[in-house]
């Protein structure tokens, strides 16, 4: 996921995680996971080709549940 953003969105996403309580190793590890996850889920629901950082937002939902 080299598109523009999906970098701020996996900052976010662990800064996320570190707020609610967990240790910086475990926050990077668990946000590295969930952010693939939902770029996988992303791209199945869009294209791998014209995805963007705002439809890898859209897939957290469906990854926290």
């Amino acid at each position: 996921m080299a598109t523009g953003g999906s970098g701020d969105a996996l900052t976010g996403i662990i800064a996320g995680l570190l707020a609610q309580g967990l240790l910086p190793s475990e926050a990077a590890k668990l946000g590295v996971y969930i952010h693939g996850l939902a770029g996988d889920i992303a791209a199945q629901e869009k294209s791998e080709y014209s995805l963007m950082a705002s439809d890898l937002i859209e897939a957290l939902p469906a990854v926290l549940r």
